[in-house]
């Protein structure tokens, strides 16, 4: 009796977990379905060959199933199975590894008679990209392989069960992959070229603010931007004097900018030169020209050094004080000047020491007689140094001071009437420096000047100096521009020791259309002589439009008027003049 009631206690034991297995096996053949469509909806298309290893698996599965069933109305004792997680079936002492599919087939048993040919395994799908997200789990199938090949190792047991786990496993992640068709690919492509499509359609490419700027031409590190007019003026004084007579006259205007484009330090080159030639009336043959270079260079401790070189070459004006009557043509007067400045801020304390100098040269002038009369005598170099002191109040708003010294010294030291012309420099000037950005921006000061010449019989030049340079932009599109200064100019009239010159200009600019443009300028100039009783008033005003054809040409005209007014006998004039031409640029 003892004997036969062990062997009822594991006949019921086997049933029960033959009836186990079954309703595991059916759940299993429930669930891939669901699973299948979840991962063919979320991750795109799948290939024919991942259906077909679904498809295969299901009819494994359902095989097994039935074997199972019929080992459990056989009494017979069912093969181990290993669910893919602890929850899918009640633990159990006959529980195999946990880390196997549902998908797995029962594990071998010594019992043959219960083994049944495995279907052929459906070749693994082959991808034309691999995502990060199948790299990683081909790394974590990897660490499973190892992982059940020490299992099998220690237990001789599982080799069988491990071999058909690793395989099974592959199996469902090559079907669980998306899969590259021909048709997905060739979609893959056409979308990604609508999204770049899109994408380079869709900026918003900025308007330009002055879409008829000059482009500029690139040189090295630098962008020139070159201007020609050429046009004819029609005056009725043809070199703006007082014997002065209507003309026609031929203008020609070059100008250029040339900026660099460096990464920290910066530097310019601004340049004209205009030519006049008669072409009726009163004869007119005179150039004029200056070219200007400025150097920024940023230095160590907060330094800041900018240097200045220019070269100008003028005519002197049938105008000028120094003017010779009863010549041809007037000497040309050649400048060369210079100037070298450091700049540093402590706090909100700004100073800059500079320094300049600038040499006059004149050449002879050609009288009427085929004769020249040199005005070499008039030949003479400034020397300055000025330091500024300046206060940041706000960033837009800094007060400053500055001290200037200087001497002026002639390369003949006599001139041809006796004179000793060499004087010395002193003056004092008081200020603000505005920074509104592009609504206002620049400087204004005044103070006082006096340069005392060496000889005793000559009286110091001296008296109140005016100094602006601003520009305020009301609205986008104009500009308003009011520049002021004050200049010493020399003589070598017997007994004239100069006269201060204060020019003052108010300009404006207004962007009427894109292609359109109008400008106007008023003018005053007063001219004080030291020594004698004189001065000279110069009224001038000036309107002007200018139309671009396209970028790179224009029409322009202008129409100016000019008035000097005297208490010097000889000096009074009026010229009225009329241009229109043609305005190239690049």
């Amino acid at each position: 009796m003892s004997g036969v009631q062990p062997e009822k206690s594991r006949g019921r034991r086997g049933k029960a977990v033959c009836a186990l297995l079954l309703a595991t096996s059916v759940l299993a053949l429930l669930r891939p379905a669901p699973l299948l469509a979840q991962e063919t909806e979320l991750r795109g298309e799948v290939s024919e060959s991942a259906i077909l290893s679904d498809q295969q698996r299901k009819a494994r599965n359902l095989v097994l199933a039935e074997q199972a069933a019929a080992a459990a109305q056989d009494n017979a004792p069912a093969r181990t199975y290993l669910p893919a997680s602890a929850g899918a079936v009640p633990d159990d002492t006959e529980a195999a590894d946990p880390t196997t599919s549902v998908f797995d087939p029962p594990q071998a048993s010594d019992d043959t008679s219960a083994d049944t040919p495995t279907p052929p395994k459906p070749r693994r799908t082959s991808t034309a990209r691999q995502s990060a997200a199948d790299k990683a789990k081909d790394k974590a199938a990897d660490k499973s392989k190892k992982k059940k090949s020490k299992t099998a190792a220690t237990d001789p047991t599982t080799t069988a069960t491990t071999d058909d786990t690793d395989d099974t496993v592959a199996d469902q992640e090559a079907a669980n992959r998306r899969a590259l068709t021909v048709d997905s690919v060739d979609k893959q492509k056409l979308d990604a070229g609508a999204e770049r499509t899109a994408a380079i359609e869709g900026q918003n490419k900025k308007p330009e603010d002055d879409p008829f700027a000059a482009t500029g031409v690139k040189w090295g590190s630098f962008v020139i931007r070159p201007t020609i007019e050429q046009g004819l003026t029609a005056t009725t004084n043809g070199d703006s004097s007082s014997a002065g007579t209507s003309a026609l006259l031929s203008e020609t205007a070059l100008r250029f900018t040339a900026a660099s484009d460096w990464r920290e330090n910066s530097a310019t080159i601004d340049g004209y030169g205009t030519f006049r030639e008669t072409v009726s009336g009163y004869p007119v043959h005179d150039a004029q020209g200056r070219i200007e270079g400025q150097l920024n260079v940023d230095l160590d401790n907060e330094l800041r050094a900018i240097a200045k070189l220019g070269y100008e070459a003028v005519p002197e004006s049938a105008s000028s004080p120094d003017a010779i009557a009863g010549v041809d043509k007037q000497p040309l007067r050649q400048t060369i000047d210079g100037s070298l400045g450091v700049e540093k801020a402590v706090g909100k304390m700004q100073y800059t020491l500079t320094g300049a100098v600038s040499h006059d040269f004149y050449g002879d002038a050609e009288l009427s007689d085929g004769t020249s009369l040199s005005q070499k005598d008039q030949d003479n170099t400034l020397y300055t140094a000025t330091l500024r002191t300046g206060y940041e109040i706000s960033p837009a708003l800094t007060p400053f001071t500055e001290i200037e010294v200087g001497r002026r010294v002639y390369d003949q030291r006599i001139d041809n009437e006796g004179f000793e012309r060499s004087s010395t420099r002193l003056g004092a000037r008081a200020g603000l420096q505005l920074d509104m950005g592009e609504k206002l921006s620049g400087e204004f000061s005044a103070g006082w000047l006096r340069e005392a010449v060496d000889d005793k019989s000559l009286e110091a030049i001296s008296g109140a100096t005016v100094n602006a340079d601003l520009k305020w932009s009301p609205e986008r599109g104009t500009t308003i521009g009011l520049t002021g200064k004050t200049t010493v100019e020399t003589t070598t009239t017997a007994g004239e020791s100069g006269d201060i010159l204060y020019s003052g200009r108010l300009t404006g600019e207004r962007l009427i259309r894109a292609n359109l443009t109008a400008n106007a300028a008023l003018g005053l100039d007063w001219r004080d002589y030291v020594g004698i009783d004189g001065h000279d008033r110069i009224l001038s005003a000036e309107a002007g439009l200018t139309w671009w054809l396209n970028r790179y040409a224009g029409l322009t005209s202008r129409a100016r008027t000019e008035k000097l007014t005297s208490n010097l006998p000889g000096r009074d004039y009026t010229a009225n003049s009329i241009y229109l031409g043609v305005k190239v640029q690049r």
